[in-house]
């Protein structure tokens, strides 16, 4: 039984149906990321007058002094603009951060190193695993960027009908772990720096001292890791399976090929090179006089803190330094010339990112001078704090909160860049640490990836599916992965409030709880 594509522009056939044909144009309708960060930047300096004009003030709560608006549509104010439009770009958190650790990362991509991962994890496994195996290599492939919707999704289709199985449910199970698991992972990736610098911009409303660490969320991360592949396999074996039965689903010559004798020497390169790499790192963070740990200090976690805030810079070198004893062994790296390719193959996919950021620095940086987002935190925490809502509802309201934004909004940094400045301030004066908001929209960013037509890649799943389904189409896709969706969300909400109720560290040295200092 073949997948039946949705033609959205007949009448819906459910409520879902309707629901996802709403929020498909809906979706249309919004602007560019970069031009709705132009007009929101618009609308903060419009509303710094109009906040100044009724004297709009509160109390910090750290000095209790009163915190009053800054009107941008000032003399001053126009000044400030100006002058600061470069440095507020050059100077945003998340820039560097994901600059640096793309370079490294495009070194091994380039090389074919990740490629090969990804190609030597599935061929290897057995088919009652295949499903699991798929489900785990999509989140671990998050690691290194969007590679796994472009490389892993197909090949899954691939693997699948080698093993006699519908494409489509290849497809499913990769499209599940990759996008739907984007915030489960047992190493740190791109995103987590990215993150964790909104994340610390926004927390700096409040305490301008604060520090977010990459590793923000490791812990949790890494617990959520086999929960989401065990939940994506049953999900696959239990509900989808039933629409895509196995069979010979083949179309002419499709096969993955077996790793060659180049890219198995390749592969044994970069493990002597990881063996290497690990050694180093072990050396300089196990001994007390490591040279990535504070000599003397008793305290694990803070002893560790130059390790922690070199995170970027080890994934820039791991990075590097295993892409080219890859690329060495399998003859794809020949002179410092492919380096060099690897590296700017990488930053030549950053520049709608670049435009995108230029607008995301300027919105941050204009909302934080006028000081609306510490007037609106405080209101804010009053309010929820009359409302009197536990700590567990709460949180799980702002990933169901973070799951509906979603659906209109599919980039992750966007998103999280227009919500961090409000909402990570507002929880702090609530009590609830940055590293615990991130989790919580981490895990809400996460679940409604897989069902929303804002997805930057969601049309390319489509294309995906039409070359075994040629009908395919956005109904497709949403039917087949609405049942990992609503699984992802209460299981992973279900592990985020025991981990909460627990007062189990998301992280290295991430607390639960935020107090502002006396």
């Amino acid at each position: 039984m073949n997948a039946t594509a949705i033609d959205v522009s007949a009448p819906p056939r459910s409520a879902v149906d309707r629901f996802l044909v709403v929020v498909e144009r809906a979706g249309n309708l919004l602007p560019h990321p970069a031009t709705l960060f132009f007009l929101l930047t618009l609308l903060v300096i419009v509303l710094s007058a109009i906040a100044a004009q009724f004297d709009l003030s509160v109390l910090h709560p750290k000095t209790g002094a009163a915190v009053e608006p800054v009107n941008l549509l000032s003399v001053a104010g126009i000044q400030r603009i100006m002058g600061g439009l470069v440095t507020n770009f050059t100077s945003f958190a998340p820039l560097g951060t994901v600059l640096v650790a793309l370079i490294g990362i495009g070194v091994a991509e380039h090389s074919g190193l990740i490629g090969a991962c990804l190609r030597i994890v599935v061929l290897n496994a057995p088919r009652f695993l295949l499903t699991p195996i798929v489900v785990f290599a999509g989140v671990m492939s998050n690691m290194a960027s969007e590679i796994g919707y472009v490389l892993l999704v197909p090949l899954a289709g691939l693997l699948f009908i080698a093993a006699g199985r519908h494409p489509i449910l290849g497809i499913a199970a990769a499209f599940a772990g990759v996008s739907g698991g984007y915030s489960a992972n047992l190493l740190l990736g791109t995103i987590d720096p990215l993150l964790s610098g909104l994340s610390q911009e926004a927390a700096q409303i409040v305490d301008p001292a604060y520090h977010v660490s990459p590793a923000a969320n490791l812990f949790f991360m890494q617990a959520s890791t086999p929960l989401v592949t065990l939940l994506g396999w049953w999900v696959t074996e239990k509900i989808v399976a039933r629409r895509f039965p196995d069979g010979d689903h083949a179309q002419g010559d499709e096969r993955i090929e077996p790793l060659s004798a180049a890219e198995k020497r390749g592969l044994l390169y970069a493990g002597l090179a990881t063996a290497l790499f690990t050694g180093l790192l072990l050396l300089a963070t196990v001994p007390a006089n490591g040279v990535l740990r504070i000599a003397g200090e008793p305290n694990l976690m803070k002893a560790l803190a130059p390790f922690l805030h070199s995170i970027v810079a080890l994934i820039f070198l791991a990075g590097a330094l295993v892409g080219i004893a890859y690329g060495v062994g399998a003859g794809t790296i020949k002179s410092d010339v492919d380096v060099i390719k690897g590296m700017s193959k990488s930053m030549e996919t950053l520049g709608s990112y670049l435009v995108l950021v230029f607008f995301a620095a300027q919105f941050v940086a204009l909302f934080n001078w006028t000081n609306l987002g510490l007037i609106f935190a405080v209101e804010g925490a009053e309010m929820l704090k009359a409302l009197g809502l536990p700590k567990i509802p709460l949180l799980i309201g702002f990933i169901l909160l973070t799951a509906t934004v979603n659906l209109a909004m599919g980039s992750s940094s966007a998103k999280w860049a227009l919500m961090a400045p409000v909402f990570v301030p507002m929880f702090m004066l609530l009590g609830y640490s940055p590293e615990v908001t991130q989790t919580a929209y981490r895990v809400g960013d996460s679940v409604t990836n897989i069902i929303s037509p804002m997805m930057s890649y969601f049309a390319l799943i489509i294309a995906f599916l039409q070359r075994y389904e040629p009908k395919a189409g956005i109904g497709t896709v949403v039917a087949t992965m609405i049942p990992y969706s609503i699984t992802f969300f209460f299981g992973w909400a279900l592990l985020f409030a025991i981990w909460i109720a627990m007062g189990w560290p998301l992280g290295p040295g991430a607390a639960l709880t935020y107090t502002p200092a006396g």
